[in-house]
């Protein structure tokens, strides 16, 4: 899709979240870019348990350093009532959206200016 060069792709930047010390990748890999998405298979079962604290982290750094990441995930529910109302309350977000393919992630995020980015410390 035009564009996507705009765009880091977590699986074609060996980007998986599967602690909180991957996050520092992610967004290293985003600098320069519209954002990135991340699919299901990019992130750890622990992502989802909003009790390990793992998708509150990444959130709060993304936020931090003005970041976008579109989320792609067929179904929300899938993971719980509690993700799905998370999911939900990011449906507005202006770094922060879940949505439902690959194409919703390209579209969201080409639709969006380049923010003014923090460097990493």
């Amino acid at each position: 899709m035009a564009g996507e060069d705009q765009i880091a792709i977590a699986a074609e930047s060996a980007i998986l979240i599967r602690s909180a010390g991957d996050i520092s990748d992610a967004l290293s890999a985003s600098f320069g870019k519209r954002g990135f998405f991340l699919t299901e298979t990019d992130l750890a079962p622990e992502f989802f348990d909003l009790r390990t604290g793992l998708a509150g982290e990444m959130f709060q750094k993304l936020v931090n350093y003005g970041i976008r990441v579109a989320i792609v995930l067929r179904d929300t529910a899938a993971y719980g009532e509690r993700f799905s109302e998370l999911a939900y309350e990011h449906s507005s977000h202006p770094l922060i959206r879940f949505v439902g393919s690959r194409e919703d992630a390209t579209a969201w995020l080409l639709s969006q200016k380049l923010l003014s980015q923090k460097p990493l410390s």
